[in-house]
């Protein structure tokens, strides 16, 4: 299996996202607008890695919100509405079906927008892993666990399998008993969502992506 994935990145509203960072942009005060600038640059940084990355071939991000819409469309991102079903995963099954009714063949994969440190290499060789188990017939979903073996941070499905998101706190465990095979790969950008000051304090030391290194330190 040699072409490349289709990936969707699901993004909240920015003043809704990421409540536990709020106050990390301006030092604790949770100006609602700079939480959204904050919120921004994540999604910025992790949509630039994604689409630096070989084996990526499409990029679907699914956001009702209209700055997101706007901003993304800006640099030539293609961006769909939510469904009428709430939800992350819900958004993901929606954005997937987006995805495989423009190639019923593809291998579709699911990305949170909160990677600010990722490597378009980490996606690529994360990406090879998992294309070669589908390719030996060990599994036929894959996922990447973060940073603390409990959540996920990246999933996987070869041709002809439905995505089967199972996003949220122990994510990782319902992921496995769902079917999908971990990836053992280091990956340290990968497994390293943002969702607190102490991940965007390791995110930090890993190496920031440009969007939000300029957030956090403006000139």
């Amino acid at each position: 299996m040699t072409l490349g994935v289709d990936l969707v990145v699901p993004v909240k509203p920015l003043v809704a996202a990421k409540s536990r960072l709020r106050g990390a942009a301006d030092h604790g005060l949770g100006e609602l607008g700079a939480h959204a600038r904050l919120t921004l640059a994540l999604t910025h940084d992790t949509i630039a890695a994604a689409r630096a990355a070989a084996r990526v071939r499409h990029l679907l991000v699914i956001s009702s919100d209209p700055v997101v819409a706007a901003e993304l469309a800006a640099i030539g991102v293609e961006v769909a509405p939510d469904s009428a079903v709430p939800g992350l995963n819900a958004a993901l099954e929606h954005g997937a079906a987006l995805l495989r009714a423009g190639d019923v063949a593809a291998v579709v994969g699911a990305l949170p927008a909160d990677l600010p440190a990722l490597r378009p290499t980490e996606l690529d060789a994360a990406i090879d892993a998992a294309i070669a188990l589908f390719d030996a017939g060990t599994a036929r979903r894959a996922y990447c666990t973060d940073a603390n073996g409990t959540g996920t941070t990246f999933l996987l499905a070869a041709p002809g399998v439905t995505l089967e998101p199972r996003f949220g706190a122990g994510s990782g465990r319902r992921h496995r008993r769902s079917g999908a095979h971990p990836l053992p790969g280091a990956w340290p950008g990968l497994r390293r969502d943002v969702d607190t000051p102490h991940d965007l304090h390791h995110a930090t030391h890993l190496g920031l992506g440009p969007h939000t290194r300029a957030i956090l330190t403006p000139s």
